[in-house]
Order: structure tokens, then sequence, then C-alpha cells
């Protein structure tokens, strides 16, 4: 996600001429990935488990730290704006202290959960870590979303590992996907409410090139940085290394959403070229969602990737 934010925001001075700091937070804003229809398409078509992972955790980190960097990059803003080693220190502190309170809260409620067996009251603590994490967090100025995450990634793992009973697992899994589907669908009702088309326009070549530029860095991260991570890790023998068919489609499916929208309106009145620097924003997460949201399906089917059904048929 830093990568991406740097190469975007290289490219949006270079050939726009908007000033670096302002690029830097259009950047901040659409850096997140938000694979949610993706992922969906992804089960439809019985993808490899572990490639949906793949796409799937990495928007819910990259969220977080997404956040983190706008705050920095709102603060770059400023009449003061921070040095380098200031907002470095911001960015570092921020990220260990929402990592703690996760893991802090996720432990806590695991050893709550071994005390009852009664799965709604189980149900209800699973409720309790997801927002009162995030709650805790944005009380204390840390990312409310890592910590929410961590903590969720603790009580999926040593919490349903110690604590949670059969029959609350099952209702979990049942009520948290539920929960999932109309926040989502709430989530993307409200993209299409905060777009305007007045502000699109205004910034149409803005935005064409932020859409290269997007396309761009998350060339460099999939292929370079993950995709030669990976094959250094296969020649080394520390794990299979992720077929190029996969690297196709993650590259395909860095969608923006949801959480690029809400920080977009979230620039705070009175900052330069406020209007443009949204426009740009909801530009590039309307073109992710319209044309790699809606062709997602037949990228996946290019590109080959083998079914988790035929994967286990072949073995």
């Amino acid at each position: 996600m830093l990568v991406t934010a740097v190469v975007v925001a290289f490219i949006l001075n270079v050939a726009t001429g908007l000033p670096m700091k302002e690029a830097f937070l259009v950047e901040a804003i659409v850096s997140a990935t938000d694979p949610v229809a993706v992922v969906s398409t992804m089960r439809r078509l019985s993808a490899p488990q572990r490639l949906v992972t793949l796409v799937d955790a990495e928007s819910l980190f990259n969220d977080g730290t997404a956040a983190l960097v706008f705050v920095v990059a709102v603060a770059a803003l400023g009449v003061e704006p921070p040095s380098f080693g200031a907002a470095a220190a911001q960015f570092t502190v921020g990220l260990i202290g929402s990592i703690a309170i996760g893991a802090i809260s996720g432990f806590l409620i695991s050893r709550v959960l071994k005390s009852t067996s009664e799965h709604l009251i189980e149900l209800t603590l699973t409720l309790l870590v997801a927002y009162g994490t995030y709650l805790v967090a944005d009380l204390l100025h840390q990312s409310g979303i890592i910590a929410s995450v961590v903590a969720g990634i603790v009580l999926g793992t040593y919490g349903r590992r110690e604590g949670l009973s059969p029959r609350a697992q099952e209702a979990i899994d049942v009520v948290w996907e539920f929960l999932s589907y109309v926040l989502t669908g709430a989530a993307f009702l409200l993209v299409g409410i905060a777009i305007p088309l007045g502000a699109l326009a205004a910034a149409a070549i803005s935005i064409a090139w932020g859409v290269a530029a997007v396309f761009i860095g998350r060339a460099i991260v999939v292929y370079g940085m993950l995709g030669g991570a990976s094959a250094l890790a296969g020649r080394l023998g520390r794990g299979p290394s992720l077929p190029l068919a996969w690297l196709h489609v993650m590259n395909w499916t860095g969608l923006r959403g949801a959480v690029a929208t809400a920080l977009a309106l979230s620039i705070p009145p009175g900052t330069p070229d406020r209007e443009l620097l949204q426009g740009v924003a909801f530009g590039i997460v309307l073109f992710t969602l319209l044309v790699q949201g809606t062709t997602a399906g037949r990228v996946i089917r290019w590109a080959g990737v083998q079914r988790d059904d035929d994967a286990q048929a072949a073995t």
C-alpha cells in the first residue's frame, strides 16, 4: 500500500501538476483495496480458498494502514506540517499501538469465553470485541480498523480453539455472514449516494491519470514485490510459490470502495483543492467498481485459475 501511494502520488504530481502533498493525500485515500464483490465472485466460481484468503486479507490490513497514512497526509497539509521523522514516528506508533490494543482485546474476550458455554452469550461477546475494540482504539487516537482486525484474528484462532463451543461457532459464522452481507450492501449504497457527478466531470483528466497510476502501482506491487518474494520463497523451500494466474487475478482485483469513499468524505473543510481531491478519489473508486468489479469473473476464467474441486481431483 505504501509503495502504491508513492507511485501514484508521483505520477499525479508530474502528469497533472497537483502538489505532491495533495497527490499523496489522494493516494492515501484510494490505496486501500475493497474486494468484497470480487471475493463473492471467486467463491461462486469455486476459486482456490488460499487465493480468496490472500485477496480478502490484503484488504483488511490495507484498510487500517490507509487510515493511518490518511491521518499523516492530512497533517502534512496543515499550517505546520510534521517533519518526515515525526510523520514516520506517528505512523509507527499508531501501527504498534493498534496491534497491541487488538491483541489484548482478543485475548481478554477469549479468556471470558472459557467461562460460559451459552452460545448466545458467546455470540454477544464477539459483537462486543468487534465494535468495542474499534471504539477503544479510536478513543486512544489509534487505528480502530487495525485493532479490530487483530482482535478478530486472535479470537478466531486462540479464542476459537480455547473457548468457543461448537454450537457458538456455527451461530457466529451464520450471524456474521449475514451482518457482512447487510453492511456491505449499505456501504455500496452510500458510495453511490456520496459520488457527485459534477465533481467527477471537473476532475476528469486527473481521474484518468489517477486510474493509470493505480494500475501501474498495483502491477509493481503484485508482479514485482509479491511475485518476486513468492518465487524466492519457493526456491528457498520456504513454501509454494504463487502461480502466475493468481498474480493476474490479484492484480485486477485491487478494487476501491467504501473505505476510500469514507476517507474522501472526511477530508477536513478548508483543505486546499478539497473538491478536486474528492472528485479524483470518487472517480477512481467508481472506475474500479464498474470496470474491474464487473469483469472480475471473466479475468478469473481467462487466467485459468484452477477450481478447488479440480485441484482436489488432480491430487
